[in-house]
């Protein structure tokens, strides 16, 4: 069975920004990526907010999604109860809604692993205690 990558705001953004410390990586990896990639809204929202606040052009964020780099493929409102469970259970990391979305969409495919720069991704489990295959720069 195919793995099908998720992608966290973290990749978005440092592909996006080019004074990212992950710039470099971002670069390698999304060339080698075939699209789509998946991800929830909270992931978007969080990249824009991001890239807006690091001078970027938050708009390119959903251009990957218009031009089919990057698919929405999850609703919140279709797993709220998990969701809810998620960041209770990792309140004192704490876990943002983005997170709890991509953990929850691993536990749904089980081939997936996600592209992120967050180093909470080696804390968070799917389904209780499995760990999360993970895309990460070195080092992290």
């Amino acid at each position: 069975m195919e793995r099908r990558n998720l992608v966290d705001a973290g990749p978005i953004v440092a592909l996006l920004i080019a004074d990212d410390e992950h710039h470099a990586w971002a670069r390698e990896v999304w060339a080698q990526l075939e699209p789509p990639v998946h991800t929830c809204e909270a992931v978007l929202s969080e990249a824009q907010h991001v890239v807006r606040r690091l001078g970027g052009n938050p708009l390119a964020v959903l251009e990957f999604q218009r031009r089919g780099v990057i698919n929405v493929a999850f609703s919140v409102e279709d797993e709220v109860a998990r969701l809810l469970e998620l960041q209770r259970a990792y309140a004192n990391v704490p876990m943002s809604l983005a997170d709890a979305c991509l953990v929850r969409m691993t536990e749904l495919q089980a081939h997936s692993r996600v592209m992120t720069t967050d180093l909470d991704f080696r804390i968070y489990r799917r389904n209780r205690r499995q760990l999360i295959p993970l895309l990460t720069p070195p080092g992290i």
